[in-house]
């Protein structure tokens, strides 16, 4: 067998993408919209098939920089060429701040610039989806098995009940724990939340626990989801892969999908689909180009005077991620070195009728707070972050500003519309406060920085300067059965055909933690769902 060596496969998809983007006129297959978790996902598993051709466009770049490769810079990919750097509008239950809201613009979406993450989503989350969608290939144990069968390459302690360890995704706990993240994951012991040998499995399946992190790292190195599954496969002949093309429209014949309109290299490209199109682009741009094709709010189409293909009033509506708010300690020295990434995992419930946790921390070095907070808080050289997440209740929504695809959406995050958010959010800040005061923290953790104040008018104008984002949007092509929804159990777009949506926007509530991992669950069953057919 002859070896080929990284060097030698990297200039032979060089040289194969050359050719290939040089015969975009003929039709294709399928055409994935969108590079990111999910679209990778899709466009690799039917690309497996040499006898189908299959085009991804991407309208962001190449991952191959060191930004991307080396899991601790993440920070410095924030608002850069690699990120849509959105802006939701100003929001006066935030005191009037407008949040930054990113969103991958790389091969490899969000799993290229995040912070590596592997949460598998909880039972309940992936249960309630198959009750909404009435389909089984969405619950809990079904998922469970693809994970096992298919999606996880496990490196960490044997677990054959719940983990993978031939699958296509190299999954590890957390390297070298720190002793500090020993002693945070005790604190977490005493305040009730059980420990377990990893953060999925069995973890997922509890009402709350604490674990070492999953991180897909290996060697110090990110494993993205376009490396995963995409780049091997980038030297055949019938996956050709576009950069720096931006999708504008889908044309269709009739009620069916057959093209795509984008933008690649100062021109207006027209690609043929001869099976199906599938929109990959993630919950804000996803219903961006689903309303500039005619398929949206009837409202919505109007006021861009975009004609009517197919009334759908769930288009763009449902948004949601997981909020972020900070809880801040003095620290005795740098206690969990300077890398941007936790090693620790707390998952819990704040009230106990929830099916699901609702809210999770992981702990990192330095105080992680907004401009209005670290003012009033002034923390110290040395300290250390509970990074709490919280699933909301509140909703908002995505809107066009124009009809071009240059255009910009106007982003309405509507966080803390709902007032059970508030009190949760408080509720979530006393919790932390006790496990960061645990005992077992003696000696290595200080007095709390921030909050500055626990009073309840401190605390709301606390979480009112101070509440930002994850970037886990979810939930504006939701899939269900009901007047709402946008996609069928099959994640086919209601009311046209040819066309699915394979993103975190199919997802009706975003799941228990980071939505990478859920996101290669939803490529994986479009895939599944298009090849079956």
């Amino acid at each position: 067998m002859v070896t080929v060596t990284n060097e030698e496969f990297a200039a032979q998809v060089r040289h194969n993408q050359r050719e290939l983007a040089a015969r975009i006129s003929s039709p294709f297959d399928f055409i994935v919209c969108g590079a990111g978790t999910s679209g990778c996902v899709v466009a690799a598993r039917l690309a497996a098939d040499p006898n189908l051709r299959v085009l991804l466009i991407e309208a962001g770049g190449h991952d191959e920089t060191e930004l991307v490769q080396d899991p601790n810079r993440w920070p410095l990919t924030l608002g850069g060429e690699m990120d849509w750097a959105f802006v939701a509008d100003a929001n006066p239950q935030l005191n009037g701040r407008a949040l930054a809201y990113s969103m991958g613009k790389v091969l490899g979406g969000g799993s290229s610039i995040n912070v590596s993450t592997w949460s598998r989503g909880h039972q309940a989350d992936w249960d309630f989806y198959a009750a909404e969608a009435a389909d089984e290939a969405w619950s809990y144990r079904a998922v469970l098995e693809l994970y096992r069968s298919r999606i996880e390459k496990w490196a960490g302690d044997p677990d054959p009940d719940y983990r993978g360890t031939h699958g296509t995704v190299h999954v590890q706990p957390a390297q070298e724990p720190f002793p500090f993240s020993e002693r945070l994951l005790a604190g977490a012991e005493s305040m009730g939340l059980a420990r377990f040998p990893n953060a999925n499995g069995r973890m997922m399946e509890a009402a709350g626990g604490s674990a070492l992190v999953d991180e897909t790292v290996c060697n110090g190195k990110r494993q993205s989801i376009f490396r995963s599954y995409v780049y091997p496969l980038m030297a055949q002949p019938n996956l050709t892969v576009l950069t720096g093309a931006l999708a504008s429209r889908i044309l269709f014949d009739g009620r069916r999908a057959t093209k795509v309109e984008f933008n690649y290299q100062g021109n207006v490209i027209m690609a043929e689909a001869t099976r199906e199109v599938v929109l990959s682009l993630g919950a804000i741009h996803t219903p961006k180009l689903l309303m500039q094709s005619g398929i949206g709010p009837a409202a919505e189409l109007r006021h861009a005077e975009i004609p009517a293909l197919q009334i759908l009033e769930g288009v763009g509506r449902n948004l949601h991620d997981h909020v972020s708010i900070a809880s801040v300690w003095a620290s005795k020295g740098e206690v969990l070195g300077s890398s941007p990434r936790s090693q620790t995992a707390c998952f819990w419930k704040s009230r106990p009728e929830l099916d699901s946790p609702n809210f999770y921390s992981y702990a990192i070095s330095g105080a992680y707070l907004t401009p209005e907070n670290a003012l009033r808080a002034d923390p110290p050289a040395n300290s250390w972050t509970q990074v709490i997440g919280m699933r909301p209740q509140s909703r908002g929504s995505v809107h066009l500003t124009g009809a071009a695809p240059t255009d910009p959406v106007r982003i309405n995050a509507n966080y803390l519309a709902e007032p059970q958010d508030l009190a949760d959010l408080i509720s979530g800040l006393n919790f932390a406060r006790e496990m960061g005061s645990a005992p077992a923290l003696a000696g290595f953790s200080g007095h709390q920085v921030a909050p500055y104040s626990f009073e309840p008018d401190g605390l709301s104008q606390y979480i009112r300067d101070g509440l930002t984002t994850f970037w886990h949007q979810s939930g504006t092509a939701r899939m269900g059965r009901d007047a709402m929804s946008v996609v069928d159990s099959k994640l086919r777009v209601y009311g046209v055909e040819g066309l699915r949506v394979a993103d975190a926007s199919v997802l009706p509530r975003v799941t228990s933690g980071n939505t990478m991992a859920p996101c290669v669950v939803i490529g994986e069953r479009a895939a599944e769902f298009m090849l079956r057919r």
